[in-house]
Formats: C-alpha cells, sequence, structure tokens
C-alpha cells in the first residue's frame, strides 16, 4: 500500500535547482509502487470551502512572479483524472464535508514543481484538493482520515508546503549549511510530536511549538502536514535541510 507524503516544495526554482531534495524526491518515487493516480493537497489553493480539480486534461499555472524567464517555459501535462475528482467528493461526503467539483483550475506549483521531479514523464494523472486554511490543522486530519482508503486503491496522498516558511526572514545568500535556530528549534520540536504522535500537541502547534508564529505567521503552509498525517500511518523523515537559512525543505512520509 501507499504512504502519504508531506514534501516541502520550497522555492518554485525548486524545479530548476532541485538541490539535495531533487535526488530525495526522485529516489522516493523510485521506491513506491507507481501510483495509478495522485491527489494532491498544495498550500497554494487556500479556500473557504472544499473545491477538487475535475478536469481531464489541467494546465500548468505559474502563479508566481519574479522568476528567471525558463521557469515560465515548464510545463507538466499531466492528466487529471475525473472519475477520482468524483470519487474524493463521496469519501469527504460520508464524513459530513461537501466539496465541488472545479473543472477549471490548473496545477499550481505546490502540485507539479514535486511532481515534476518524482515523476518527469507527467504520465500519472493528477488531482487538486483545495487548502481550507481558515479552519486549521483538525479539518485536515479529518480530511486526510476520511481519504485515506484511497491509499489501498493506488492513489497517492500528499500535502504540499513546507516544515517552515517565513519568507520575510530568509537569507538569500545563505547556502544549505546555514541553519537559523528558530527554524532549526521548531523543526525539530514538529519532528520529536510527530514521532510520539501527539495529535493534541500538533494540532496546537501555535500555542506550544517554539516560535511557532515566527516560522509560519501564517497556517497554509503546514496545513498540508496534517492531511498527510491524517491519511497515512507511522512517520518517517524521508529527507531533511534547509535552505536560505530558514525554508526547511523536509519531506515526511507516513506508511
Amino acid at each position: 500500500m501507499l504512504p502519504s507524503l508531506f514534501i516541502s516544495h520550497g522555492s518554485p526554482m525548486l524545479a530548476l535547482d532541485p538541490g539535495a531534495s531533487g535526488p530525495a524526491l526522485a529516489r522516493l518515487a523510485a521506491e513506491l509502487p507507481t501510483p495509478r493516480a495522485i491527489l494532491v493537497v498544495s498550500a497554494h489553493w487556500e479556500s473557504p470551502e472544499l473545491y477538487v480539480t475535475s478536469s481531464a486534461r489541467p494546465e500548468t499555472w505559474h502563479d508566481f512572479h519574479g522568476f528567471p524567464d525558463e521557469l515560465y517555459t515548464l510545463h507538466y501535462p499531466a492528466p487529471g483524472h475525473p472519475q477520482l475528482a468524483q470519487e474524493v467528493v463521496e469519501h469527504l461526503k460520508v464524513v459530513g464535508l461537501h466539496a465541488q467539483l472545479d473543472p477549471q483550475r490548473p496545477l499550481d506549483h505546490g502540485a507539479w514543481v514535486p511532481l515534476s521531479l518524482m515523476y518527469p514523464q507527467a504520465e500519472i494523472p493528477v488531482v487538486q484538493l483545495s487548502l481550507p486554511s481558515r479552519q486549521g490543522p483538525a479539518l485536515q486530519t479529518q480530511i486526510g482520515l476520511a481519504l485515506a482508503g484511497l491509499r489501498e486503491d493506488g492513489v497517492l496522498l500528499i500535502g504540499s508546503g513546507s516544515i517552515t516558511h517565513n519568507l520575510g526572514e530568509l537569507d538569500w545568500h545563505a547556502g544549505p549549511e546555514v541553519i537559523t535556530p528558530w527554524a532549526q528549534a521548531f523543526r525539530d520540536w514538529m519532528v520529536t510530536t510527530l514521532e510520539r504522535d501527539d495529535e493534541t500537541a500538533l494540532h496546537d502547534y501555535r500555542r506550544q511549538a517554539p516560535a511557532a508564529a515566527r516560522n509560519h505567521p501564517s497556517d497554509e503552509h503546514l496545513l498540508p502536514l496534517f492531511f498527510a498525517r491524517g491519511a497515512g500511518g507511522t512517520f518517517k523523515v524521508e529527507h531533511s535541510g534547509f535552505t536560505l537559512g530558514a525554508l526547511g525543505m523536509d519531506i515526511y512520509s507516513f506508511a
């Protein structure tokens, strides 16, 4: 059975300059059974309600500005999967959650950038589920639990965000050996708390974790972690590291 994954996707430049994350993502994909489809919850699709992409051919969205021209030439032409989108809606309905199909939404960079490093042939169908970010971690855990059964049916469930995400305090000249202490402390607390599977503390991370608001001025990049945890089983660190001093690049599996 496939695990669920949490992927720190970093900057969109990951697609051109994957650093240590690229080999880690490629290795992970090679070790996993080939999915029949992939479902992604991305930090970059915040919404008041739940939506699921239902296009048979989702476009690649370059939802960012100010990067090199080469980045805007990249495309990830993976097919969609309208049937899976409907399955997701039905699974959520069982637990009292209403989701709507969205036939127009393209794949944002939280989905296509890491997938381009995992499955560069873009042959596996991809569906995205939106992130009602104002409703907090508990909802994402519930959604993950509701969709966990899809793992047994060959669907790879991915939460794509970042274990730390304060763009205002990044050091744009720092190498990978530079790690800001407050970012390291937060990351270490999260790993320790995930290892002991303390859901109460995890859901209350903004009060209990060190420098939580500094690492995550807003919730959206950490919330996909709760989706992945809810959908999966035993926690494992697949890759760890930082870029730009304080941008965590960890990858976790829940098998």
